[in-house]
């Protein structure tokens, strides 16, 4: 199954009735096991990336990742391109739940536009690496004013042949209550779309905002590739 019968297959609405329920949805596997391995070895190609991040040098957790330098690899300009009107279109209905008049653009290169007139030019799709113990800390993808409310983590692992433990994470802190946790089981291939930052929540009183932090717990053994596809650029 090559990257476009993937996408074809990924099925919209229940993404869409998940993100609103829940903050997050999977996209079935959409990535075949070659074009994953090619991605996790390209991590060792630096002429690809514009930087790298150790994250223990900064309270991030253990692990590291890169930052994909422009032009972005085919397969990752693909992804972006193509999710982004999907995404957007949830993104959307989110702002009109919370009685905001901003609309995203329905194309990522109108939006690109937006960000780049704000200032905020570096890519921000990235590869991480994590090894036995490696973990990332609960955290936010904000990289300036403007930010896109969905992204999209795809394993390149395949989890109890490559790696055991490392699960994805995702949080959800609302007003006066204790934190909600949703641990999100992924296959090689398989993407996991979520919000970035905040997303709208029907209450009895009507919609309100929660927030929202992702991260990745310890991984107990091997080694584990993921690939983030973050839709807006970064100061």
């Amino acid at each position: 199954m090559g990257m476009d019968a993937g996408l074809a297959k990924i099925d919209w609405e229940r993404v869409a009735q998940e993100l609103d329920e829940r903050g997050c949805a999977t996209t079935g596997v959409v990535l075949e096991r070659g074009i994953c391995d090619e991605l996790a070895r390209g991590y060792g190609n630096d002429a690809q990336f514009r930087s790298k991040v150790v994250m223990a040098r900064h309270g991030f957790g253990r692990g590291e990742y890169k930052y994909f330098a422009y032009p972005l690899p085919e397969i990752v300009q693909r992804l972006r391109t193509e999710l982004y009107p999907r995404c957007a279109a949830v993104a959307n209905g989110w702002q009109e739940k919370l009685g905001l008049d901003k609309r995203f653009p329905r194309e990522h290169g109108e939006y690109l536009k937006l960000c780049h007139a704000a200032g905020q030019t570096q890519p921000t799709p990235l590869l991480l690496k994590y090894g036995a113990d490696d973990y990332n800390c609960l955290h936010r993808d904000l990289y300036g004013d403007l930010v896109f409310p969905l992204q999209v983590a795809f394993l390149l692992s395949t989890p109890g042949e490559n790696f055991t433990g490392g699960e994805f994470v995702l949080t959800e802190q609302r007003p006066r209550m204790q934190s909600r946790v949703e641990v999100v089981p992924l296959r090689q291939g398989e993407g996991v779309i979520f919000a970035v930052n905040e997303r709208p929540v029907r209450g009895t009183k009507g919609v309100y905002r929660v927030g929202m932090r992702h991260g990745v717990s310890r991984l107990r053994s091997g080694q584990r590739f993921t690939m983030g596809i973050i839709f807006h650029d970064a100061l």
